[in-house]
């Protein structure tokens, strides 16, 4: 099991790379850098916070961990 401290730093480097890419790829498709930047902002607060709960309920699963 990890602490919660590690699940929330996990959480902030995936969503910074998924911040960056989802503006990356918004503002190729949108040709609007603000508005790319604000949906990627939207997408990332709202991973991160489902990213963190789905860390928290897997991390209380004891199927498929091996030893211990």
């Amino acid at each position: 099991m990890e602490t919660p401290v590690r699940s929330v730093v996990k959480a902030i480097t995936w969503q910074v790379l998924g911040l960056f890419t989802m503006t990356t790829l918004a503002w190729f498709a949108t040709g609007d850098l603000v508005a790319s930047g604000s949906l990627a902002l939207s997408a990332a607060f709202t991973g991160l916070i489902c990213f963190f709960f789905h860390e928290r309920i897997w991390a209380r699963i004891r199927w498929g961990r091996i030893g211990q």
